[in-house]
This record gives structure tokens, sequence and C-alpha cells, in this order.
């Protein structure tokens, strides 16, 4: 027998986001939603992918249709696949509001989010919603296959090689900006450039050494880099940036372009669009990923994307940006 909610939205708080400002901040998060009108249920996650677990049985066995990520950009994308993981209702029948609480919030700067809670808060309370495109990466862990959706952005090669860096200093509570440009700078004494063979829509576009590669929805990662500067959200294609071979002189001397998305007028930079990608590896098993700044596992690696598959409460000025006709009230 199915158990009712006891309230229309479901908030989910990740309390390591910010360095533990998810915990210190939800008094007065909880506070201003009370003050805005929300009714809620609130769950608090407990370990690494219990967001996907929290959602994917909240929504089923009690029917939410409205959730509220409270978290950074990794508790949005755990979100975001309990929601695909869930069969009660389609994906683009529940509406995902964000509150900013994390290090990075990449996914919020494509959409000039506020960081300030009140004003956050109020563009939720607003309810204009936007359907946005999402993407959907297999790959391999160890031996077996793996999948996952992201809507932000999937980084291969040195971009997950400094992801990977960043998170192990997060679970030590060093996280943040700082932290992501340290890692920027030592993993150039790690990091070997990987040849690799991108498929885009059928035809190969790549068959080189590569040193970094970005596919995408939304323009930014890594705390403001803009690597996808064309993108648009619900365009229907992914954004791709390829930056072949370099030299760590060339990446420390262009640092900064990487934050204006100018780095890719660089030769050694090709950007792309296409809706199926495919990639592979010498060695087979040889360049790593992440997606929405959260490390899964290696090549091969085979992208979708699905095209207006997820409603998210943005800002009004974000619907004249993007959204044309693609914007409704809850």
């Amino acid at each position: 027998m199915e158990q009712l909610k006891s309230a229309d939205w479901l908030v989910v708080i990740n309390p390591n986001a910010g360095m533990r400002a998810g915990e210190k901040d939800w008094p007065l998060i909880s506070q201003l939603l009370v003050q805005n009108g929300f009714e809620f249920d609130a769950v608090f996650t407990e370990r690494a992918f219990h967001a996907i677990e929290i959602v994917r049985t909240m929504v089923k066995e009690k029917g939410y249709q409205k959730i509220i990520a409270v978290g950074g950009d990794g508790t949005l994308n755990e979100v975001v696949n309990g929601i695909f993981q869930q069969d009660r209702y389609t994906t683009s029948e529940i509406t995902l509001g964000m509150i900013t609480v994390g290090t990075g919030n990449d996914w919020g700067r494509m959409y000039e989010f506020p960081k300030k809670y009140e004003k956050a808060i109020s563009i939720l309370a607003n309810g204009k919603t936007f359907l946005q495109d999402v993407g959907k990466v297999q790959y391999r862990y160890d031996s077996a296959d793996k999948s996952r959706y992201f809507i932000n952005m999937a980084g291969m090669g040195y971009d997950a090689l400094v992801a990977k860096k960043t998170n192990l200093m997060k679970a030590k509570g060093k996280g943040g900006t700082i932290a992501y440009l340290y890692n920027l700078i030592t993993g150039l004494f790690q990091y070997q450039n990987t040849h690799l063979n991108i498929v885009i829509d059928g035809k190969e576009v790549v068959n080189d050494k590569v040193f970094s590669l970005s596919i995408g929805i939304c323009r930014y990662n890594g705390g403001g880099m803009m690597q996808l500067p064309f993108a648009v959200p619900d365009d229907g294609l992914f954004d791709i940036t390829v930056i072949r071979k370099t030299t760590r002189l060339r990446v420390v001397r262009n640092i900064k372009n990487l934050y204006d998305g100018t780095f890719v007028k660089l030769p050694e930079v090709d950007t792309f669009t296409g809706k199926v990608i495919s990639i592979t590896s010498t060695p087979r098993h040889s360049i790593y990923l992440e997606t929405d700044g959260e490390s899964l596992g290696h090549s091969p690696l085979d992208f979708e994307l699905v095209p207006k598959a997820i409603r998210l409460i943005v800002r009004k000025k974000a619907l004249k940006k993007f959204g044309g006709n693609n914007g409704s009230d809850i």
C-alpha cells in the first residue's frame, strides 16, 4: 500500500556540501523555506550516492513531483540520477530546484543563480521552470559497465585527474576553488597526454594525443572555468572541447583564458557539437571520467544526449536568455 507524502516538496540536503555548510546553514534555509510558504519533508544524505537512493525511493513510493536539492553540483547530479532511476513519472513531470551551498556551483553559474539563500528561495517560490537537456554516459568501472546521467559537464583526461585530486581533498575537508587551482598546477607533473579516438555522430573527428576533453550541456566547471563557452542548455546538442597534446608551460600561461573561454582560440583546441559520442583510448582503459565534478570510471566511453529531459526552476532572466518558448510556471 502506498505511503502518502506529508508535504508537497521533498528537500534533499547534503550536510557535507560547501565544507559542511549544508549542515551549518540548514536551520536558516529551513526557516526561509517556511517563511516563503513551502511545505516540505527534509532528508539528509548520509554517504556518497545516497541522494540517488532517496529520490528514487521517495518519488516511487510517495509520489513527490517537486524536489529541492541543497548542496553542490555533485548533490544536484545525484538527485537528477534519482529522478531518472524512478519509473513512476516521466522525468519532465518532476520539478527540480536548487539551493547552492557547494564550493563549485558551476550549474548555478550558468543561470546566474544567486548564492544568497533569501534570493535563491525567492526564485524557487516564483516557480519559473525550464526544460534542460541531460547527458548520459556509459563507462567502465573495473570490468563492469556502468552508466550515469549528468546535468552540467563531463570531463576526461587532465580534467578528470584534477577533479579526482580535488575530491580526495574534499573528503579531508580541504575543498574549494583554491584546492582546485592547486591541483590544476600540481596535476601537470602527473598527467601524460593520452591517445584518443573520438567519433561524433558517426564521424571520426580526433585520432591523436589529447591533453583534456570536455563534453556537456552547460558552460562552466572547476569553479568558474568556461570550458564550453558556446553551450546552449536546450538546443539538443552536446558541446565538445578537445585540447590536443600541449606542454605544461602552455597550460600555465593560459589558465586565465579558461575563465573567459578565450582558450578555444588556441591552435591546439578544437570545438564540436553532436548528439552521440564514442571515445576509445590507447591503452584501452587509460582515460578517466568525471561528471558534474564527481569522479567515476574510465574508457571506453559512450555519450548520448537526452533532449529537454529535466524540468528546472530558474530565474526569469535565464528564461529570456536561453528559454525562448521553453519555459513555464510550476
